[in-house]
Parts: C-alpha cells; sequence; structure tokens
C-alpha cells in the first residue's frame, strides 16, 4: 500500500507519525491536529495517484509490421484516461538499441479524450524487434508519492533481410525452364520424410523428437512432412566461424541478403524452393506446401537466423537430395569442400557463391577462397566470388549466371 510513497512522503509520513506520539505524551491538542493534517496529506497524495495510475489505458500499433533493414516504420501510441485529469506526464517507450534510442515524450496535459503520439523507428540490425513496454511515472504535485505504469504490451517489428532485384538464371540446369528434376535420381540418398517443430499443447507425447528436443532445450515434435519432390535447394552458411565483420556489416547478414534475393527471384519464376542452414535444418517447408505468402515465410524465416556455433561444415546427405543445389558459403576449408561434394551426384547441377570472408575484416583479401573456388569447379560446380561487403549481390549472381561449369566446357 505504501510503496508508492516517493522518500519525501515517507519521511513526512514518519515526521506526522512521531509528532502524534509526542502530542500523546505531552496531551498537546494542537500539535495533534498538525500531525493528523501531515499523516493525511502523503496518505491522500498516494490515493489519489493510485487512481490516475489504474485509470490510465493505452495501445500501439506499429505500421507496417514488417519492414527490410534500413526502411523506416512509423509507430502510434494512443492514450486514453479516466475521469480525473493528468498533468506533466512522462512516457518512454522501451525500444532495443538496433531501433535507435529510446523515444520519450511529456504530455502538459491528459484530458479524458486522450492523445495520440508519434514517432518512427529504423531497423539497422536484421532480426525480431520488440517495441515495448510504455512506460510512465505518474506522481502528485508534492511529490509524495510516484507510481511507475505499464500501460501497453510488447509490439514485435520484423526486420526483414534487404531483398535485391536480380536477373538472368544459370544456364545447364531446369532452373527457370518448367522442369522440377523430379525424374533425376536420388543418388540412393533417401530423405527423413519428417522435420520438428516446437510442442503445442494437446501433441501427442510420442512424437516428441528427443535428439532435437536436448540440442535446443525445449520440447521439440515431429511433423510428418511429403519427400523432397525436386526443385531447387539453397543452402545458407551461418556458422559464426565462418565469417567476419559485425552489425549489419558481418558477412553472415550479406549471405543471408543474397539468399534472400535468391529465393524470392526462383520463386518468381515458378520454381519450387527450398531453405536449408548448414546442418540440414530446414528454414522452409516444401514449397508445394505454400500458398502466396510462400516469400513472406522465407523473409520471416531468415529474419529470424542466428548464427551456428558450427565450426566445421558437415553433411549426412546429399543437401540438394540429387537435384539443383545453390550455395552460399563462408570461409571453407579443403575439408569442408569434400564434405559438401561428396555426396553430391556428378550429373546434379550445382552453384556456389564464395564470400571472400577476410575481407569483411581487418585482414583482407585471402588466397584461400580462390583455392576452394578452385576445388568446387574441379567438382564440376560453378562458382562466384564476392570480393568484400561492397560488392553487390546482382552482381555476383550476374557472374554465377555466366559460369559455365568444367563439365559442360567438356562437352
Amino acid at each position: 500500500m505504501l510503496s508508492g510513497l516517493t522518500i519525501r512522503g515517507r519521511c513526512l509520513l514518519a515526521a506526522g507519525v512521531a509528532a502524534g506520539i509526542c502530542a500523546l505524551v505531552l496531551d498537546e491538542r494542537d500539535l495533534l491536529r498538525v500531525s493528523a493534517f501531515v499523516i493525511a496529506l502523503p496518505l491522500l497524495a498516494l490515493f489519489l495517484a493510485g487512481r490516475v495510475r489504474f485509470g490510465l489505458r493505452g495501445r500501439r500499433r506499429v505500421d507496417p509490421p514488417r519492414v527490410p533493414v534500413g526502411s523506416p516504420a512509423q509507430v502510434e501510441l494512443h492514450l486514453t484516461n479516466g475521469r480525473l485529469p493528468v498533468e506533466g506526464l512522462i512516457l518512454e517507450d522501451d525500444t532495443p538499441h538496433a531501433l535507435g534510442n529510446r523515444p520519450r515524450f511529456r504530455l502538459n496535459a491528459l484530458r479524458g479524450n486522450g492523445a495520440r503520439l508519434d514517432y518512427t523507428v529504423t531497423p539497422s540490425l536484421r532480426g525480431i524487434h520488440q517495441i515495448g513496454p510504455l512506460r510512465t511515472w505518474i506522481g502528485d504535485p508534492f511529490g509524495l508519492a510516484r507510481y511507475e505504469r505499464e500501460l501497453t504490451d510488447r509490439s514485435r517489428l520484423v526486420a526483414i533481410p534487404k531483398v535485391f532485384e536480380l536477373s538472368g538464371l544459370p544456364p545447364g540446369s531446369g532452373l527457370g525452364t518448367g522442369e522440377n528434376g523430379t525424374a533425376k535420381t536420388r543418388a540412393g540418398h533417401g530423405n527423413d520424410d519428417s522435420m520438428v517443430r516446437e510442442y503445442r499443447h494437446g501433441d501427442d507425447i510420442r512424437r516428441v523428437h528427443w535428439k532435437s528436443t536436448a540440442r535446443r532445450d525445449e520440447l521439440m515434435v515431429r511433423v510428418e512432412e511429403r519427400p523432397w519432390q525436386g526443385g531447387v535447394t539453397v543452402l545458407l552458411d551461418r556458422r559464426s566461424a565462418a565469417h567476419r565483420g559485425a552489425g549489419a556489416d558481418n558477412s553472415v547478414e550479406w549471405a543471408i541478403s543474397a539468399a534472400a534475393s535468391i529465393c524470392l527471384h526462383l520463386d518468381k519464376h515458378g520454381q519450387q524452393v527450398r531453405l536449408l542452414t548448414e546442418d540440414g535444418w530446414p528454414l522452409t517447408r516444401d514449397a508445394e506446401t505454400f500458398d502466396d505468402g510462400q516469400d513472406d515465410a522465407v523473409l520471416d524465416s531468415l529474419a529470424a537466423v542466428r548464427p551456428s556455433p558450427q565450426r566445421d561444415l558437415f553433411c549426412n546427405r546429399d543437401p540438394g537430395e540429387g537435384h539443383e543445389l545453390i550455395a552460399v558459403l563462408g570461409k571453407i576449408t579443403t575439408a569442408g569442400v569434400a564434405e559438401l561434394t561428396r555426396l553430391r551426384p556428378q550429373e546434379s547441377h550445382s552453384l556456389a557463391i564464395l564470400l571472400d570472408v577476410p575481407a569483411w575484416g581487418a585482414e583482407g583479401s585471402s588466397q584461400d577462397v580462390h583455392e576452394a573456388a578452385g576445388q568446387l569447379r574441379g567438382a564440376g560446380w560453378a562458382v562466384a566470388i564476392a570480393e568484400g561487403p561492397r560488392t553487390p549481390i546482382p552482381e555476383v549472381w550476374r557472374r554465377l549466371c555466366h559460369e559455365v561449369p568444367a563439365r559442360e566446357v567438356a562437352r
């Protein structure tokens, strides 16, 4: 009850109680009246501040709720009040560092008809950002009582990776020709025919996938899926050990933006697109299960991607399932190249974008990326190199489209 009193209010209340005790001991009625007034003043301030506190309401609207990195979003705050007017109201909306400084407002007066406040946020980093809660501090004019109040819950703003307009398609594959590769061999590598998701209330406990539960430290269940029926697989290498840079200039952000641009470009040309991470974890399901919102699903999944602690590239099966594969790779070793190519059938079309990762840091360019590119080309892959953070994604894609695999030259 008394937790809303400030230090000044508590001291005044204590002084009033002490004066009352002294008045009783000394039988001083005038002092008793003064002590009653001193005690009543902070309690009255506490009561009025509490009434105002519970009368305030707020709601937030984010428009649009999903924006590319670097694009603005408008936040609207709508405040309503009860019967008591509020003077000198201070409000602060809690925003993460990636959205800029926390907006702070001061309202001289808030009447019964309420108020509307607007501000703009521009995400500098990709991710799912939480805005809020909206906080205010309500007190009395004498500074005797003060309440902190959360007026709204949190709102979500999805900062999706930048998507670039690409042109052209790589030659020598089913891309853009209407083929989906269903007649191609799977080279003897089966599929799991299942994926996992978070446990929901009512799920059968017998469907719990214990291996994934142990790895993610949360209950996961199996979801039966149809086998991958051809199309294009985009492989995103998100290993933290394979990337350099900080914040928006990290090479993994370049790779994510490239993967997003490629997925949307292929989907635009009518291809089934499956997006995987370097550990084989699907970021999207079979494209046949998507409706017209597939692009949004791809971008939302990439917005939530976080770097992986996995150090080495490891494949327990062909990530492309015998069909077209486009890999966006960070720093890769000779062993990593061998691991990636050992399960790929020779007749399958394979492409790779290699990032010259040291160029994103203080190390400068490296010859390792050219050696890895030579190994991949020797295995029949088409390869394009991104030389640094300033290299445009459409330019790297254009070079990949003009790259002719070694087996095509031999023919």
